[in-house]
């Protein structure tokens, strides 16, 4: 069973003094994993979390008077890792609300139509930009077996602007796209690629697997599961500042100066904080490129709370040309419907900011009404320095393999560099379980 004890300098001089098979840093989905695994294998662990609470990019918290997801939600049958450990735990998903009506914004107009008029619309535009997915990558549980290295060199832009389309089009693309889109320069193209290749070469079935369908009792029933199964020493409010490998154990610094040694440890933290961690010695030379660059995903997830009962709906607009990408009727609560709002940069909107909210959804429905409002800036937020990851060119067969593999006494694990599960829980317990396997084979041949 989990323990969050206190921090007293008497435990403090203890814990100094103590070696633990295994220190786990990060306490997102790949964390708890990783503890769960080695823990229940008999090892000594302990995990070692900067926030206050459990969850890394999810976050099931309060708003409007009930549960609300402020990061990472959704979840399908069809992801293995994450199925697996809900079917483990009796969990299943939440029938989603299906949207009547989309809107989406091409060349300076709103247009409006059934879900099926919308994709008859971007399908064979989706199929021009990313039609070669399955060519580009025809082993999708081998991200490096296809010939990949020019793709690898192409962005998002330099793919978009190939096509030749006309600003409807591109406009309609920008739409299908959009909220997974932050910087057209910066986004390699490779992970959209990826993506479809991995969902069967179809992009709808990976729209649906991504963003769709949450857990029922939301991610925090999932997480609190794993938890509840751990026999780890649990420490919150713990961030780790450096981590020296000397061939037969990890000397880990917290924030505060307590040193922490391991016979291994897993770092399970988001690419945008591996900067701030010292490592000796340092990882290889394209993992210390990607980190010092860091990944580019600025964007921001919010909620609205909508007077009335209203039409379920679908919105998009192009990244850039408006605040919000995407909007999504998600649920009916006490007469009002919520809307979950995805924006392609944080900069560009306070998510808190009621009118601001409310007139950039009047763009696609007039007279709509926004009661409240609520989300989490993840872009500030020292823990995490950005949302979900997309790697910029060059970086997805090339760095990200080299994430999961040891690196000496110390491994990497969490969504950003995950496989098949790429950026979702699914892939952050995909990475946990994977780094937890490693250590056990590594302490058993030891």
């Amino acid at each position: 069973m989990a323990t969050f004890p206190p921090s007293p300098p008497a435990l403090r001089a203890e814990l100094m003094t103590n070696m633990y098979d295994v220190a786990v840093v990060g306490g997102g989905f790949a964390g708890v994993i990783a503890a769960r695994d080695l823990s229940l294998a008999g090892h000594s662990v302990v995990l070692l979390e900067g926030r206050d609470r459990l969850g890394g990019r999810t976050y099931l918290g309060d708003a409007f008077g009930r549960k609300m997801e402020f990061g990472g939600t959704y979840v399908h049958w069809t992801q293995a890792h994450v199925w697996c450990e809900m079917q483990r735990y009796g969990l299943t998903v939440a029938k989603p609300m299906a949207s009547e009506k989309i809107y989406w914004l091409a060349d300076g107009a709103v247009h409006s139509g059934s879900p099926l008029e919308y994709a008859a619309a971007g399908a064979p535009l989706i199929e021009r930009a990313l039609g070669d997915a399955r060519e580009r990558f025809p082993y999708p549980f081998d991200i490096t077996a296809g010939d990949v290295s020019a793709i690898e060199q192409e962005s998002l832009k330099d793919r978009i602007d190939s096509l030749h389309l006309s600003e409807h089009e591109r406009d309609v693309l920008g739409c299908m796209l959009s909220s997974l889109v932050h910087s057209e320069d910066e986004q390699g193209i490779a992970q959209f690629l990826y993506w479809v290749a991995v969902n069967l070469d179809s992009w709808d079935a990976f729209i649906e697997v991504a963003g769709t369908w949450p857990i029922a009792g939301g991610t925090g029933a999932l997480l609190d599961a794993i938890v509840g199964e751990l026999e780890a020493e649990v420490r919150l409010s713990t961030p780790v500042t450096t981590a020296v490998d000397d061939g037969s154990r990890v000397t880990l610094t917290t924030a505060d100066g307590e040193q922490l040694r391991a016979r291994h440890a897993v770092f399970a933290l988001p690419l945008n904080t591996l900067g701030d961690v010292g490592f000796t010695p340092p990882p290889a030379e394209p993992v210390r490129a990607m980190v010092e660059q860091k990944q580019p995903m600025k964007t921001i997830k919010i909620w609205a709370r909508v007077k009335g009962e209203v039409e379920a709906f679908t919105a998009s607009a192009p990244a850039g040309k408006h605040p919000i990408a995407t909007a999504r009727t998600e649920y009916h609560h006490e007469g009002d419907t919520l809307v979950v709002c995805f924006g392609p940069d944080a900069s560009l909107i306070d998510g808190h900011d009621r009118e601001a909210v409310q007139a950039a959804l009047r763009l696609f429905v007039p007279g709509i009404e926004v009661v409240d409002t609520a989300c989490h800036d993840w872009v500030n937020d020292p823990m995490s320095q950005g949302t979900w990851a997309h790697h910029r060119p060059g970086a997805l067969t090339g760095a990200v393999p080299l994430m999961r593999e040891p690196h000496g006494r110390v491994h990497f694990a969490g969504a950003d560099f995950a496989g098949i599960g790429l950026v979702g829980i699914d892939g952050a317990i995909e990475t946990g379980a994977n780094a937890a396997r490693q250590v056990a084979q590594a302490l058993a041949s030891a």
